[in-house]
């Protein structure tokens, strides 16, 4: 069985005082199981705060963007470089509010997936349609063109080095979620293009998370589903308490798989 992760993507929130009153609370949590991988992706300006915290809780720290350079002319950009310096080991790259606020083109994003890899930085990939596309009928080719251009020139040892999130863009941050079963074959169906990309063993190894909505209320529905090896969360992860019991969650299926 592959690793759960739950990530917690606090966006824009939590200055570093609200983030440092986050850890506190989450002191006498019985969170941290060596069955899930839990990684906090706070605003650049907490990374430094959080680093030596977060370790001591078992929780990794990473970033919620990166540019594709090292070091240059990039004025308002942070180079994975800083991001290891910060004490980051994964980075956020093709968000939908990426993709859709900033204009991030597939291109783009392959460019930062291929850095981060080149820079020891694990990539969590973000994919997904709009609620247009998918009433269109077009919910398979949106996240398969994401795929392809967003995973371009990557080796079989580069892919199992990648998570991925599916992302419906209709369901993040809007209290609508996907159901079990369409979040389930979707993720179903981006294994098997991983498999028929690369070969089925490999896809097997590569972990699919969903994100949209996810709560401490509908987490176990989805962790239940054999295709979900996790979650990516948005507004739950703000609260210390609910993001605890996403963790346990996931931790709890590990378990009984076990």
């Amino acid at each position: 069985m592959r690793k759960p992760f739950i990530g917690g993507n606090w966006k824009m929130n939590m200055t570093i005082s609200e983030a440092r009153e986050f850890l506190l609370n989450l002191q006498n949590v019985d969170l941290f199981s060596k069955n899930v991988e839990t990684v906090i992706f706070p605003p650049f300006t907490s990374l430094n705060a959080l680093k030596v915290a977060l370790v001591e809780r078992g929780i990794k720290l990473g970033a919620q963007n990166m540019h594709w350079e090292k070091a240059g002319a990039f004025t308002g950009e942070i180079s994975p470089v800083m991001l290891m310096e910060s004490g980051c080991t994964h980075v956020i790259l093709g968000h939908s509010e990426r993709r859709r606020i900033f204009g991030e083109e597939d291109s783009l994003i392959n460019a930062k997936v291929c850095s981060a890899l080149k820079q020891g930085i694990t990539p969590l990939l973000c994919i997904g349609e709009s609620k247009e596309e998918r009433g269109q009928g077009y919910a398979r080719r949106i996240c398969a063109q994401q795929l392809e251009g967003s995973l371009e020139g990557l080796s079989e040892k580069d892919i199992t080095g990648v998570l991925i999130a599916y992302e419906p863009v209709w369901a993040i941050g809007t209290g609508e979620n996907a159901t079990v079963n369409d979040a389930g074959e979707m993720i179903a169906f981006i294994r098997q293009w991983l498999g028929k990309e690369y070969d089925p063993e490999t896809a097997q190894k590569v972990r699919i998370l969903y994100g949209g909505s996810v709560n401490s209320a509908n987490a176990a529905l989805y962790f239940a589903h054999p295709e979900i090896d996790g979650a990516l969360i948005g507004g739950a992860s703000l609260n210390s308490e609910h993001f605890a019991k996403i963790v346990k969650i996931a931790a709890r299926r590990k378990e009984d798989a076990i």
